[in-house]
């Protein structure tokens, strides 16, 4: 049996993963250490938060360097985003929104550029990144709106649902699945598929939140969650169904969803409850799941085995429902 690492002693390197996994989990560092999050009113203390966080966990520059691609930036419906084109694209009128992820509360379009470039790379669609406003300086409803917004113009621009899909890692996820919501009530009809890699539950109610509370230093300690959650969305409104989307109503409706993650990750129950409440439902929906892995596996973790199979399915999964 292998030994937790000197670094983070809790951290189990299990066998069962692959020798790139296993050499990733040893440089995990406690999250313990990232600055304390400020109260939800704090607003100059966030704007410290998210430049500390911008600086320190932008994955551009790998990303930028390893695949070839162009990337523009333009406004839809107001909001800004950026628009990521693979390598010898064509224009097959297909499209892939993305939101990423960060707690709610870190990161931007810009500094999760590598993962727009991954998407694009692996699935040869046009990926547009939609840069929507963080918390606490939006919350949860005005964020949803923003990525609609962006939907929406692109749709006014002659783009079609049938050949939309939409994808969000983390916090992202949630955003993703709680916009499609949205859209689905207000009339607005839904894309085509969507893609849910590590899917974040704002509530943190799930049994792993606590059982696995240790097991992920790659994710947010109990502490630095619990600010994120309350910039957010007030506490009344977390389950919400457009803050914690896995409180939703299936029943009328929703695209063919794949979930994926790790069996280290914290946030392990809400993926398990979210592919429940769809399964139930009668929504076509698979869950994917990796021993050992960590949050956010698929960029973190990019040539190790389980990543690539994983991204290899992302890629099955949305040429099927977009018809390529």
């Amino acid at each position: 049996m292998t030994t937790p690492t000197q670094q983070h002693p809790y951290v189990n390197v299990p066998e069962t993963v692959s020798k790139e996994a296993q050499e990733f989990l040893r440089t995990l560092r406690d999250p313990a250490l990232m600055p304390a999050f400020p109260d939800a009113g704090d607003l100059a203390g966030w704007k410290k938060v998210q430049a500390f966080a911008e600086a320190g966990t932008a994955t551009s520059a790998p990303r930028l360097k390893r695949y070839e691609h162009t990337v523009g930036e333009t406004s839809l419906g107001g909001v800004p985003v950026l628009d990521v084109r693979p390598k010898n694209w064509t224009d097959n009128g297909k499209v892939l929104v993305y939101t990423h992820g960060g707690a709610h509360v870190m990161s931007s379009a810009a500094s999760t550029l590598g993962r727009a470039v991954i998407a694009a790379h692996e699935t040869g669609l046009r990926v547009i990144s939609v840069d929507y406003t963080l918390a606490p300086f939006a919350k949860y409803d005005q964020m949803s709106d923003q990525v609609i917004a962006a939907i929406q113009a692109l749709r006014s621009d002659g783009q079609r649902l049938s050949d939309t899909a939409i994808y969000g890692d983390a916090s992202g996820g949630g955003l993703a699945a709680a916009a499609v919501l949205k859209m689905r009530d207000r009339g607005l009809g839904m894309p085509a598929a969507i893609v849910l890699v590590s899917p974040l539950d704002v509530t943190a109610s799930g049994d792993t939140e606590t059982t696995l509370r240790t097991a992920d230093p790659n994710a947010l300690d109990e502490r630095h969650a619990r600010q994120a959650a309350a910039a957010y969305a007030a506490l009344e409104h977390h389950k919400d169904p457009y803050a914690s989307p896995v409180y939703g109503d299936y029943a009328t409706g929703f695209p063919p969803t794949l979930i994926q993650g790790g069996l280290k990750e914290v946030l392990l129950s809400g993926f398990v409850r979210m592919y429940q409440a769809l399964d139930t439902a009668g929504v076509t929906v698979k869950l994917d799941l990796y021993e050992g892995m960590i949050h956010n596996f698929p960029d973190r973790i990019p040539d190790a085995p389980e990543a690539i199979a994983a991204r290899q399915k992302m890629r099955a999964f949305l040429h099927q429902h977009l018809g390529l």
